[in-house]
């Protein structure tokens, strides 16, 4: 089985931690006086992260796991305090005593550390990445995040679940479309409704949209950082034009709010705009597909093996690279539309480079078979208390969303982004690469800072 998502939540007689895998969903309850379990780790090495959250926000022990330093918990977090329990609720705390933080290490006769962030000469969101280098060779990496401790899962609790639309849509900005699309398919399920195929499919319409937007963005950077600066150019043009015909459809330029009980799409307009970008991207893909000094730095680095991609349960571009077939769109609505999943073989930056292009020409054939002028829409009902859970394929790769309503509010709300998941894995793709291919090797990996920070 391949191991989604581990995380916890309060009940009134102790901690549940709930395991969940492609094919079911395992809860185990500990009691409020013995909050140990076994780790998962030896079979799941992405667990670490998962039970590391966990440790950190409700004080829960995983027997043998390898890995027990804090992860949201930076050096001056309390170690005592646990902000997901539900009686905690402070507004504000007292900072503890410094405790250095043990980052691992290789050592060895000329072999050095090199710190890079979290503070980036850039536009960019925290995060720290410690290497260990051989000269240029990389030997070890260690990724170290979570510097925005934004409190989401706490922030929604206690309220109604309309109400925590406009913070679940504004998680992570390059995927605001399939939170929202995650979202409603759980409200829907909390109503007891069926959407209608024609909100479907616009939905689904969107949500490509803005896959191709973050692909053609992806694109130009990836080959930026290989010094070629003209594909930046035509990728940031392409991108730019495509952001500007999503604001006109959404309201806004990251799409939030567009996700909605009514939604009109113009798709006669769209698809005169997708018209041109497909002979513009033929241009493209033909134009840089024939400069060899491109690919001299895009074969044969950053390699992410089947095996390793598998092991680590690596989700989206980063595993259908390497030839792993996971898409939360591989299902019969969207065949039926014309969806094909594309593959890499090598897994390497190249493959990831190439299937982006091969999505977004799949993208484009799909919103033409989307095209529906049907205004029908739909109206929730009263929500029930429950458990739901959805996923949605976002550019990135596959998110799953989490929602438990007891006495008409949310009682608990987790979200696994895909880059949770593959920020753990990218360690693996870089070693003996030369550190001056890091940047290109993580943009070829297009992992978000906001979706892991929650």
């Amino acid at each position: 089985m391949r191991l989604i998502a581990r995380f916890a939540q309060e009940l009134q007689n102790g901690i549940e931690i709930v395991d969940v895998y492609d094919k079911e969903t395992q809860k185990s309850l500990l009691s409020f006086d013995n909050l140990k379990i076994g780790t998962l780790t030896k079979k799941y090495p992405s667990a670490i992260w998962m039970e590391r959250k966990i440790s950190d926000e409700f004080g829960v022990e995983f027997i043998d796991s390898f890995d027990t330093r804090p992860l949201l918990k930076h050096e001056h977090f309390p170690s005592d305090i646990y902000p997901l329990r539900k009686n905690f609720n402070a507004t504000e705390i007292n900072f503890s005593e410094y405790k250095p933080y043990d980052y691992e290490a290789i050592g060895g006769d000329g072999v050095f550390q090199v710190a890079v962030g979290p503070i980036h000469a850039g536009i960019i969101e925290p995060g720290h990445f410690q290497f260990s280098q051989a000269g240029e060779e990389i030997l070890h990496l260690e990724i170290r995040h979570f510097y925005k401790y934004r409190a989401i899962e706490k922030m929604c609790e206690g309220k109604e679940p309309m109400a925590i639309k406009k913070i679940v849509e504004r998680i992570s900005g390059n995927e605001s479309v399939a939170y929202q699309v995650a979202f409603v398919d759980i409200l829907a399920q909390a109503s007891g409704i069926e959407l209608p195929t024609s909100i479907k499919q616009k939905y689904a319409t969107l949500l490509e949209v803005e896959r191709i937007i973050h692909h053609l963005t992806d694109i130009g950077f990836i080959a930026n950082d290989v010094g070629f600066a003209p594909a930046l150019a035509l990728g940031g043009k392409l991108s730019e034009e495509a952001r500007r015909v999503f604001a006109k459809i959404t309201g806004h330029r990251f799409g939030f709010g567009a996700i909605k009980e009514e939604l009109t799409i113009d798709f006669g307009s769209l698809i005169e705009f997708l018209n041109y970008l497909e002979k513009e991207l033929e241009f493209f893909r033909d134009w840089i597909y024939d400069i060899p000094s491109v690919w001299d730095r895009f074969d044969t680095t950053g390699k992410l093996s089947v095996r390793k991609a598998i092991k680590y349960g690596v989700v989206g571009v980063g595993a259908r690279a390497s030839g792993v077939k996971v898409d939360a769109r591989d299902n019969d609505f969207y065949k039926n539309f014309g969806y094909q999943m594309q593959l890499g073989k090598k897994g390497e930056v190249s493959d990831r480079f190439k299937l982006r292009f091969n999505e977004i020409f799949n993208s484009i054939e799909m919103i033409k078979n989307f095209e529906t002028y049907d205004n029908e829409g739909f109206e929730f009902g009263e929500f029930k208390d429950g458990e739901y859970s959805a996923f949605t394929e976002s550019s990135i790769g596959e998110l799953f969303m989490y929602l438990k309503i007891k006495n008409g509010l949310v009682d608990r709300f987790f979200v696994r982004d895909p880059s949770f998941i593959n920020w753990q894995a990218f360690h693996t793709t870089i070693y003996k690469d030369i550190i001056a291919d890091f940047p290109l090797i993580n943009k070829s990996f297009d992992l978000s800072y906001a979706g892991s920070d929650l």
